[in-house]
């Protein structure tokens, strides 16, 4: 056993959090995680883990390696990258989590412009509108949308996300165009689940800050779904431009207040910080700002 697949699992195991989860991550049974560790112990003469049979946690002695081992690897894999990144090209798994309709809209574009430039790199990807827990799952990279509040992770922005408020023709017929934001307050509105909060914060023309709560017609975890119920005439819903952006170009979504700004947020790209970025993640990650610098593609023709 070397110890480089000690100082690898003992890592690995700490930032998936078991035994089971980390196996997954390297390939390898759950029972040769295990004798790893338990080697690395043997061979160091303390214990670095206490175990459970629901967690694991450090001993005192484990919690002062565990960075060290954490930047040996780092070390280690940019070592390698960089002394094979000039006789080969980039190569092997990305294991990538995005949003459902971000990602298959625009990310999905991205990632084959991406392919055709780097073959030897695969991909293996979660679509879904879940905030996934990148070191239990043992995700490279995530593309996360809104504002990011978890400090424990890295993020590099890759694109600005504009928030509006529409329509459909027929329901504003029928219902009335909203003049102001309190306007909406009379209305029905098509929720988006997966927010914290219930209520929308603006900003006037004029500089004026305020908040307001629509009247719940129907709430998803989806905002293609959202938008669809927004076309059929059910309601008003505040989404960002990528994902009805055809729509209102087609006419079928009409833009309410288009004065006005909602919450700002962004696309980011996201990964933990205990996670080294490898030289293929890193080159996907600079691929993305490129791709989506100056006006994003879904703001186009948008008012």
């Amino acid at each position: 056993m070397s110890r480089y697949e000690e100082i690898e699992a003992f890592v690995r195991t700490i930032e998936a959090g078991s035994f089971t989860q980390a196996a997954k991550q390297l390939g390898v049974t759950k029972s040769a995680m295990s004798r790893r560790l338990s080697d690395l112990e043997t061979r160091l003469g303390t214990q670095l883990v206490l175990r459970t049979t629901r967690s694991l946690s450090l001993t005192e002695s484990g919690e002062a390696l565990f960075q060290r081992a954490v930047n040996l690897l780092s070390d280690w894999e940019e070592a390698e990258a960089v002394s094979t990144s000039s006789t080969r090209a980039l190569s092997g798994r990305i294991r990538l989590a995005a949003p459902l309709s971000f990602g298959v809209t625009y990310l999905s574009l991205a990632l084959t412009d991406f392919l055709k430039i780097n073959p030897d790199i695969d991909f293996d990807i979660d679509f879904s509108d879940r905030q996934v827990d990148l070191i239990s799952e043992g995700i490279d990279l995530t593309i996360r949308i809104g504002q990011l509040t978890d400090s424990g992770l890295i993020a590099r922005r890759i694109a600005p996300v504009r928030m509006i408020a529409v329509a459909s023709p027929a329901y504003l017929q029928a219902n009335g165009t909203p003049a102001t934001p309190e306007d909406l307050k009379s209305h029905q509105e098509l929720r988006y689940t997966n927010r914290s909060r219930k209520g929308w914060d603006y900003v006037a023309p004029d500089g004026a800050k305020g908040s307001l709560e629509m009247q719940l017609r129907l709430q998803a975890n989806n905002g293609d779904f959202l938008t669809a119920a927004a076309i059929a005439g059910e309601g008003i819903v505040i989404q960002p431009t990528f994902i009805m952006c055809n729509a209102i170009r087609a006419g079928e979504l009409q833009v309410i207040l288009p004065d006005y700004k909602w919450t700002d947020i962004s696309a980011y790209a996201v990964y933990p910080p205990t996670r080294h970025l490898s030289l293929r993640v890193r080159t996907f990650v600079d691929f993305l700002v490129q791709r989506f610098s100056g006006t994003p593609p879904w703001d186009v023709d948008i008012p």
